[in-house]
Formats: structure tokens, C-alpha cells, sequence
């Protein structure tokens, strides 16, 4: 990984001034290229990209990997003539780790359905609000346009007897 990492890469834009038919080729040229690179990584430094990646994973997400951990266990275990017998014998302590596990799942849910409600709930506050202040907005500028039409109306009438009266005269 540290190989493809250090590589330096330009893009291929598609407002360059290649052709169609050059942009094919540099693109077979890198794709070429990267297969010749994983080739020549060997297993070892695979096997440690793996490795780094499962350690970065299980930090992340430490409850899925013991569960996992515990599946996996529990699978290859009911595998074995030992592990059938046991089964059979422990089925009730499978039974507590089952009702355990879902009631810890169910918790989860639960959680996250009251954070999306909570979320919920204040998105519908913050909309109530905005539409809201819209309408006093709205109302505000209804009569502040009512009333300039008023006065329009006014000055144009004063105007029109104006005019009628010096032709009139």
C-alpha cells in the first residue's frame, strides 16, 4: 500500500487538450502500469496491508469485531463433535448470550430512533418558526405596500386636480 501511496498520479481532465484516442492510451498506460505494481508486491507486503486494515477496522468498530469474533467461535466450535456435545449441554447459557446480545441491539435501536425523533422534533420547531416569522415578514411588507399605495393614490389625485384646475382655469 505504501508503494500505490507514494505514487504520484495526475489526472486525466476532461477539458484537456488530448484526443479522445490519447486519453485511452495514457489511461491503458496507467492501468498497465498498476497491474506491473501488484504483481511485484509481494505476499508479505499484502498479508500486512490486511493486517493493518483488521487493526484499523477493530479499533473503529470494537463491539462488531468481538462479535464477530464470538460468531465465528461459537460456528467453528458446533463444527467439532465436542463442540455439538457442549451445545447440547450449554444450550440454555446460548440462550442468555442470545437474549443478552439482542436486548443490547434492541437498546441501540432504541437510542437511535430517540436521536432521529430528537432531530425530528427540532427541524418541525426551527420550520414552525420560520414560517412564522415569514408571515409576520409578509404582513409587515402587505401594509407597509398598502399604505405607500395610499399614499400614491393621494399624491396622484392632488396631482390629476392640480393639472384639471390650471387647464381648466
Amino acid at each position: 500500500m505504501s508503494d500505490t501511496a507514494t505514487t504520484n498520479v495526475t489526472p486525466i481532465s476532461a477539458d484537456s487538450k488530448l484526443t479522445d484516442q490519447e486519453k485511452r492510451e495514457q489511461l491503458r498506460a496507467r492501468i498497465e502500469a498498476g497491474e506491473k505494481r501488484h504483481e511485484e508486491r509481494s505476499v508479505l507486503d499484502q498479508a500486512k496491508d490486511v493486517a493493518d486494515s483488521a487493526v484499523e477496522f477493530a479499533k473503529k468498530h470494537p463491539i462488531a469485531t468481538i462479535a464477530g469474533a464470538i460468531t465465528i467461535g461459537l460456528a467453528i466450535g458446533a463444527m467439532t463433535k465436542r463442540g455439538r456435545d457442549l451445545g447440547r449441554r450449554g444450550g440454555s447459557w446460548a440462550s442468555y448470550a442470545a437474549d443478552a446480545a439482542l436486548a443490547y441491539g434492541l437498546s441501540m435501536v432504541e437510542s437511535a430512533t430517540d436521536k432521529v425523533e430528537d432531530l425530528g422534533d427540532a427541524a418541525g420547531t426551527q420550520a414552525r418558526r420560520l414560517k412564522r416569522d415569514a408571515g409576520y415578514r409578509l404582513d409587515s411588507m402587505s401594509d407597509t405596500l398598502r399604505s405607500s399605495g395610499r399614499r400614491a393614490n393621494r399624491k396622484s389625485s392632488r396631482a390629476y386636480r392640480d393639472l384639471r384646475a390650471r387647464l381648466g382655469s
